[in-house]
C-alpha cells in the first residue's frame, strides 16, 4: 500500500469505522482485564448531532480509546433516551400534517405509531455519532423504553413508594398550556419581555381605607388569598390581621406578615396567589393555607375556570388568561382603584418546545423525596468517593443538593413509562409492578383505574449507569462495570441528570455510579455569545466534518477544552488541525519514500547517534506528559503536548536532522528509530485522531506484510527507555543555534538559503567537538558552511548567543549593509509612527470609554504588535553595528 499524495479524510473515515464496528473492536473480549467504564449521556431519540454533543462525545472517546489501548476491558455504554415530550410532539406534528390529532386514536394506537416512528426515523443521531468516530459498544445499544429498562424503571418507582420516598402531593408545577403537561425547570426558558407593572388599591373590608399592591399578572387577583407585608414594616402594623375586600370577586382575604414582602419594593405590600405563583405558594403555606385549600383559577389550557368558592363572575369563565388580564385591568380602573402603570422588562418563562408562556399551576403530581436521597450523594462528594472535576463545581453541587426541592416525576403525556399506580373509586392509590399485583393489594371486586400519567424522562435516565447493564438482574457486566470510572457531561445537566444518577445509584446499588465526574463548558459562537437558532450562529458539526474531517474537529475540541472554561468556536483553528493532519500525512509519505516503515517492537530501538537518542528521549517525555494530562483530564494539555511533539520535534527538526544520516553508516539505525517514533506518534495520537492514525498504522506496515491487528486495539507505548540528558543537550543546542541563525536572516532580509560562516567566541573543546560531530546537520539545516574558532573579521556582523557561547556571522558580501540599514531605519520610522498614533488613541479617555470594547481591544493588540515589531527592528539594526 502506498500513501496517496493528498490526505483525504472522507475517503478513509467511513471505511475504517465500518471495519471497527463489524469486527467488534469497540468491545474486544477481555474478561480477565481490569474494567474501565463510562456511560454516555443518552441523547434524545429525536435528536441530531449538535456542537455540544460533538464536544461531549469527543472527550469521552479520547478517554475510552486511551484506556482500551492500555489493555483494559473498556466499556462505553451507549443508547438513546425516549424523550417523552419531544418524541410525542414529533409524532403529533406528523398526524397534524394529515389533518389528524392524537385524540383521534386510543392511547395504545398512538403509542404504536410512536414506536413505528422510532423504528423508521429514531436513529439519526446514532449514525452521526459514528461519523464523529465514537467507539461505543453498539452491540449492546440501549433505549430507555426497552423491555428490560422498563422493568428497572417500574421496580425503582415501586420500591421508592414502598420506602416512603415517593408520594403523591398537590403542589405548584411549571405547567405548559400548549403541551398540557408539567415540565421540568430545564425545559423552561426565561426570556426578557417588555411588559407592565400594574399598581392597584385593595379596599379594606371595614371601609377604613385601602392598601396598595402591584403585579405583573393582574388576572391572578381573581384567585388572591392574602396580602402580605414585612413583619418589621411599621407602615402596616395597624393593618395586620385586617381583611381586604378584593375588587371583582368581593372575596375577603387577610393581611398577613411574611418576610417575602420587601419594604423597599413598591408599596411594600404584595398580593398572594398561592395557587399561581411559586413564592406565593410558600407564603400561603406559612400563612396556614393547606395546598388543598388554595384557589385555582385556570384550567389545563390556561383559561379561567371557577374557583372553589364560586366568586369569579360568570363573564370571566373560559376566557384566555391574557384576555382576562385586559378585562381585570379595565374593571379595576372602572372602580377607580388603578393607581399607576409602569413599563417594565419582565422575566417571562416559556416552554422550550411549545413556546407557550409557562403557568405555575396547582395540581396533583407524583414526587420523589429528593431531600432524603440527596444526603448520601452529598456525603459521597465530601468524602471523595465522587471527585468532581473541576473542583470549583463542588460549591454549586452542594448548594443545590442542600436546598433541593421535591422532584416532580409525573408528566401528562401518552409516550413514556406509564406510572405503575391504580386508583379505586374512592381515589385510594395502589402502587405495584403490574395490575395483578395492584388488584391483590386492593382486594377482589375492587374496581381499579390506572394512572394516566407517565414518568419524567429524567426519572428513567437517572438509572442509566446500572439499568443499561442488566439491573435488576445480576448480570456479569453489572458486577464488573458498576460503579463506573468516569462520567463526562455538560455542566448544564449537573442537577437534572448527574446528581439524580448519584442519588439513585447509591439508593439502589449501594454505591456511587461513577468515581469521577468531569463537567465541561459550552461551545459558544466565535464572539463568545451563546449559540441559538434565532441568532443564526449555530455551527453544524457535520458540516465541519464534511469540510475538514472528523479528526480535525475532534482535535479542535480537545485542544480548546480547558477545565472550567467555555469554548469559542473558531473554524480557522479547525482548519489548522486539518493542516496538522496533512503535515503528519506528508511526514509519513517522506518516511515511506526513504524506506522507513513500521516498527515491530514496543521497546525503543538501540541508538548511538545523538539525534536518535534525542528523539527517543523526546518520546519518553512526551508520553509521560501526555499520560499525566489524560489522567488529570486536562484535554487541552494532552492535545497540545502531542501536537507540539509531532509538528515541532518530529516533523520540523528530527526529519530534517536525519536527512544527512540516511545515506551514511548509521542509516539502518536511523530508519529503525524513525519508524519506531512514527509508530509511537500514531499510537499516542490515535485517541484524538482515530481515522488518519488507523490508516497510517496499516499503510506504514505494508512492506512487512501489513499489521496483524488494528491500531484501535494496539498497545499503548512502553518505550522502556530513559531520557538521555547528553543527547538532549546536544540536539537542543543545534535547534537553538539554527533557530537563532534563521531569526537573524529574517531580521536582516537575508535569503533563507544563503550559506554563512560562524566564528565562535567563548567556546571550549567540548563545544568544538560537538560542532565537528554535527557539521553535516549545521550545514544542511542551518546553512552554516563553516563554523570555526578563528577570530571573526572586522566589519558588520550578526551575533547570536547560545548556551554562553557567541556565534559571529560576518555580513560583508552577504548583504548590502548600507542599503539594509536604510531599509530598517525606514521601517522603524513607519512602525514607530503607527505605534505613537495607537498610543494616542488609547490615552484618549473618550475613545476608551465610548468605543466598542472590541475596538479598544483591537487597538491595544495592534499597539502591542507594533511595539514588538519596533523592538525586532532595533535588534536587527544593532546586529549591523
Amino acid at each position: 500500500m502506498t500513501l496517496e499524495k493528498n490526505f483525504s479524510p472522507a475517503a478513509i473515515e467511513t471505511r475504517w469505522y465500518s471495519h471497527w464496528e463489524e469486527k467488534g473492536l469497540f468491545r474486544p473480549a477481555r474478561d480477565d482485564a481490569e474494567p474501565f467504564t463510562i456511560v454516555n449521556p443518552p441523547p434524545n431519540v429525536t435528536g441530531s448531532l449538535h456542537i455540544g454533543h460533538a464536544l461531549d462525545n469527543t472527550l469521552q472517546d479520547i478517554i475510552i480509546r486511551h484506556e482500551r489501548m492500555k489493555g483494559k476491558d473498556a466499556l462505553w455504554v451507549v443508547g438513546t433516551d425516549h424523550a417523552g415530550i419531544a418524541t410525542q410532539m414529533v409524532v403529533e406534528r406528523q398526524l397534524n400534517a394529515k389533518q389528524q390529532k392524537r385524540t383521534d386514536f386510543t392511547r395504545d394506537e398512538f403509542v404504536s405509531k410512536v414506536w413505528e416512528w422510532k423504528e423508521e426515523s429514531g436513529g439519526t443521531i446514532t449514525g452521526q455519532l459514528r461519523r464523529l468516530g465514537c467507539s461505543m459498544d453498539w452491540s449492546n445499544e440501549r433505549f430507555t423504553m426497552d423491555e428490560g429498562f422498563t422493568r428497572a424503571v417500574t421496580k425503582v418507582f415501586v420500591d421508592l413508594y414502598n420506602k416512603g420516598l415517593l408520594y403523591r402531593d398537590k403542589r405548584l408545577v411549571n405547567w405548559d398550556p400548549g403541551l398540557k403537561t408539567a415540565i421540568s425547570d430545564l425545559e423552561v426558558e426565561t426570556v426578557e419581555k417588555n411588559g407592565k407593572f400594574w399598581h392597584f388599591k385593595y379596599p379594606l373590608g371595614d371601609g377604613s381605607g385601602s392598601i396598595s399592591v402591584a403585579t405583573t399578572r393582574p388576572e391572578t387577583m381573581l384567585a388572591d388569598m392574602a396580602v402580605a407585608v414585612h413583619p418589621s414594616d411599621e407602615r402596616y402594623a395597624d393593618m395586620v390581621g385586617k381583611m381586604v375586600k378584593l375588587p371583582i370577586t368581593g372575596r375577603l382575604v387577610p393581611i398577613v406578615t411574611d418576610e417575602h414582602a420587601d419594604p423597599e419594593l413598591g408599596s411594600g405590600a404584595v398580593k398572594i396567589t398561592p395557587g399561581h405563583d411559586f413564592n406565593d405558594f410558600e407564603v400561603g403555606k406559612r400563612a396556614g393555607f393547606a395546598p388543598a385549600e388554595m384557589l385555582n383559577m385556570l384550567d389545563a389550557e390556561a383559561k379561567v375556570c371557577q374557583t372553589s368558592d364560586g366568586l369569579i363572575p360568570e363573564d370571566y369563565l373560559a376566557m384566555d388568561r391574557f384576555d382576562a388580564r385586559k378585562k381585570v385591568v379595565a374593571a379595576i380602573e372602572a372602580e377607580g382603584l388603578l393607581e399607576n402603570i409602569e413599563d417594565r422588562v419582565i422575566q417571562t418563562p416559556y416552554g422550550d418546545r411549545s413556546n407557550e408562556v409557562i403557568e405555575p399551576w396547582l395540581t396533583d403530581q407524583w414526587y420523589v423525596d429528593a431531600e432524603t436521597l440527596a444526603q448520601p450523594a452529598i456525603e459521597a462528594v465530601k468524602s471523595g468517593k465522587i471527585e468532581i472535576v473541576p473542583k470549583s463545581w463542588e460549591k454549586t453541587y452542594f448548594n443545590w443538593m442542600e436546598n433541593i426541592q421535591p422532584w416532580c416525576v409525573s408528566r401528562q403525556l401518552w409516550w413514556g413509562h406509564r406510572i405503575p399506580a391504580w386508583f379505586d373509586t374512592d381515589g385510594k392509590v395502589y402502587v405495584a409492578e403490574d395490575e395483578t399485583a395492584a388488584q391483590a393489594l386492593a382486594g377482589e371486586g375492587v374496581t381499579l383505574t390506572r394512572d394516566e400519567d407517565v414518568l419524567d424522562t429524567w426519572f428513567s435516565s437517572a438509572l442509566w449507569p446500572f439499568a443499561t447493564i442488566g439491573w435488576p438482574e445480576e448480570t456479569t457486566d453489572l458486577k464488573r462495570h458498576y460503579p463506573g470510572d468516569l462520567l463526562i457531561s455538560g455542566f448544564d445537566i449537573l442537577f437534572f441528570w448527574d446528581a439524580r444518577m448519584a442519588m439513585q445509584g447509591i439508593e439502589f446499588m449501594g454505591d456511587v455510579p461513577w468515581h469521577r465526574l468531569y463537567l465541561h463548558g459550552l461551545v459558544r459562537a466565535d464572539d463568545g455569545s451563546k449559540m441559538s437558532k434565532s441568532k443564526g450562529n449555530v455551527v453544524d458539526p457535520l458540516g465541519l466534518i464534511d469540510e475538514y474531517g472528523a479528526d480535525a474537529l475532534r482535535f479542535f475540541m480537545a485542544a480548546m477544552e480547558s477545565q472550567g472554561r467555555d469554548i469559542k468556536m473558531d473554524k480557522k483553528r479547525v482548519e489548522g488541525y486539518r493542516n496538522f493532519a496533512t503535515k503528519l500525512w506528508n511526514a509519513a509519505r517522506f518516511c515511506e519514500a526513504n524506506g522507513i516503515g513500521a516498527s515491530d517492537t514496543l521497546k525503543a530501538p538501540e541508538a548511538s547517534l545523538p539525534v536518535n537518542r534525542w528523539i527517543i528521549s523526546e518520546v519518553v517525555e512526551t508520553l509521560e506528559t501526555l499520560d499525566k494530562a489524560l489522567t488529570d483530564l486536562r484535554f487541552d494539555a494532552a492535545a497540545n503536548t502531542i501536537y507540539h511533539f509531532v509538528w515541532d520535534r518530529f516533523c520540523d527538526w528530527y526529519l530534517e536532522l536525519i536527512k544527512p544520516e540516511m545515506q551514511g553508516d548509521n542509516a539502518d539505525e536511523t530508519r529503525k528509530v524513525a519508524g519506531w517514533v512514527l509508530d509511537q506518534i500514531i499510537v499516542m495520537l490515535h485517541p484524538f485522531m482515530p481515522f488518519i492514525t488507523e490508516e497510517l498504522w496499516h499503510s506504514m506496515a505494508a512492506d512487512k506484510g501489513g499489521r496483524t491487528y488494528d491500531l484501535i486495539v494496539a498497545k499503548w507505548p512502553d518505550p522502556r527507555a530513559n531520557v538521555d540528558a547528553e543527547a538532549k543537550a546536544e540536539i537542543d543546542w543545534i535547534i537553538k543555534l539554527v533557530s537563532g541563525v534563521r531569526a537573524a536572516k529574517v531580521e536582516l532580509n537575508i535569503p533563507p538559503g544563503a550559506k554563512m560562516t560562524a566564528h565562535v567566541r567563548d567556546g571550549d573543546t567540548d563545544l568544538m567537538a560537538r560542532i565537528e560531530r554535527q557539521k553535516a546537520a549545521l550545514d544542511r539545516v542551518g546553512r552554516l558552511e563553516h563554523v570555526t574558532a578563528d577570530k571573526a573579521p572586522d566589519g558588520a556582523a550578526a551575533q547570536i548567543v547560545v548556551d554562553g557561547a557567541t556565534y559571529v556571522l560576518p555580513l560583508e558580501g552577504v548583504i548590502d549593509i548600507a542599503a539594509e540599514k536604510a531599509r530598517l531605519n525606514k521601517a522603524m520610522e513607519g512602525v514607530m509612527k503607527e505605534a505613537k498614533s495607537l498610543e494616542g488613541r488609547l490615552s484618549n479617555a473618550n475613545f476608551v470609554e465610548r468605543a466598542k470594547p472590541e475596538a479598544v481591544e483591537k487597538a491595544r493588540a495592534d499597539h502591542a504588535d507594533k511595539t514588538a515589531e519596533a523592538e525586532r527592528l532595533q535588534a536587527a539594526l544593532a546586529r549591523l553595528g
